[in-house]
């Protein structure tokens, strides 16, 4: 035997057609947990030179890699 459990009684019922929905039954419109963005900081620094120059590095490693191997293709 399954027990009979009751639908929500009338406090908690939406009103249907656009009715008024009580306080406290949708969230907020904006999240007011978040810390906040602050003020405005311009950045100081961009890339440092070196992890620029590893970067470059690789890029070059890779695109001599395809060419050799393109000219190996072809002989």
């Amino acid at each position: 035997m399954s027990a009979h459990v009751p639908g929500p009684g009338p406090q908690n019922t939406p009103q249907p057609y656009g009715g008024g929905v009580p306080p406290g039954e949708t969230p907020p419109g904006e999240s007011s947990t978040g810390s906040g963005a602050g003020p405005y900081r311009p950045l100081t620094r961009g890339w440092g030179k070196g992890p620029l120059l590893v970067i470059c590095l690789v890029a070059l490693a890779c695109a001599l890699f395809f060419l050799a191997y393109a000219v190996m293709l072809n002989v």
